[in-house]
């Protein structure tokens, strides 16, 4: 039995979680790691760089890409539990 679309609002509702969640994880990695630990992270050395630059130059941005492959991963198994997944 296929579950039915009879609940949009707490389809929704729970789509904004997850992207709230994945923005704020990304915020977290892009701000926090790039420019408030930068100092604390540059005492460790990837690559010959410090790792407070490394965050702030590449780090965020492999971690949004991985953030987007699990939203896709998450949005996909909402769409199956509420039905949306033709």
């Amino acid at each position: 039995m296929k579950p039915s679309r009879s609940h949009p609002k707490a389809y929704w509702k729970e789509n904004l979680r997850y992207l709230f969640i994945l923005l704020a994880i990304w915020f977290a990695v892009s701000y926090g790691a790039g420019i408030l630990f930068k100092e604390a992270l540059d005492t460790i050395k990837i690559g010959g760089f410090p790792l407070g630059f490394w965050f702030a130059q590449q780090g965020s941005i492999y971690v949004f890409v991985i953030l987007i492959f699990v939203y896709v991963r998450l949005m996909n198994r909402l769409d199956k539990k509420y039905g949306y997944d033709e």
